[in-house]
């Protein structure tokens, strides 16, 4: 049976999800920013948390962990790297190991560069990649503990995900992405069409994820740093696809 997600608002800008597999009634959050808004969403879906996957050992992606745990008795599974900065950890994990959620199956992706452990998960079967704080809807995270090339490497393992993958980011940054993409960008039109339906999700109430790696290749500059016209627009012709990355991310810090 396919996977189920449900997705809420968690913090100030966070996004938090559940994924269910309906045959088992296993459920795993995704991170753990805060333990209500969890709660809330296992309490109208009626599901009974199983698990929670770990991204990152940020505080706003597992302040709800031991809350969670001690209530629900789920385990936590996190990145072998980080796993000492990370509440309750039960099993850790690395680059090609899977991760069992029910029968849903994911595999394990490291993408450092925000911090220098941080993973993904990539439920293949189901065309889900839990991408928290690596891949944003038409951006990246900021490169806080890791190197440019780090990152640039993690956006190209994300780049190579099935252009139908629905990504699922950690915070709602969309319009703010899509403000400082056309500052680099501002030819594409794909990117102006994103720009007008995210207008038009934000004025719904509506989230503006999940997207897709297909829509990122085609939006999102931090994955496009190898396309010639860009590099040609940044005055960055013939430059190497990391260099154009590293400006690009640098732009955006000071945007």
């Amino acid at each position: 049976m396919p996977a189920q997600t449900r997705l809420f608002r968690c913090r100030s800008d966070n996004f938090g999800v559940l994924l269910h597999d309906p045959e088992t009634g296993a459920t795993a959050a995704i991170d753990a920013p805060e333990a209500a808004p969890i709660e809330a969403a296992l309490h109208a879906t009626g599901w009974k948390l199983t698990d929670i996957l770990v991204t990152h050992h940020h505080a706003d992606h597992t302040d709800g962990i031991m809350a969670l745990k001690d209530k629900y008795k789920c385990r936590v599974v996190a990145p072998a790297g980080e796993a000492a900065k990370i509440p309750g950890v039960d099993q850790t994990v690395r680059e090609g190991d899977t991760v069992k959620v029910g029968k849903l199956t994911g595999s394990v992706i490291e993408t450092p560069g925000h911090t220098l452990g941080h993973i993904v998960y990539w439920f293949h079967a189901d065309n889900i990649v839990f991408a928290a704080d690596t891949l944003f809807s038409v951006g990246c995270g900021r490169v806080i503990e890791g190197t440019m090339d780090q990152m640039w490497a993690s956006m190209l393992k994300m780049r190579d995900l099935p252009d139908e993958t629905k990504i699922f980011c950690g915070h709602e940054y969309t319009l703010a992405n899509i403000k400082f993409a056309l500052s680099v960008d501002k030819d594409n039109p794909a990117l102006q069409a994103r720009a007008v339906e995210a207008e038009r999700q934000i004025a719904a109430g509506e989230p503006t994820i999940p997207t897709t790696i297909g829509e990122e290749k085609k939006t999102n500059p931090f994955l496009r740093a190898g396309d010639a016209g860009l590099a040609a627009a940044l005055g960055m012709a013939g430059k190497p696809a990391n260099e154009v990355f590293a400006e690009i991310r640098e732009r955006k810090n000071r945007f």
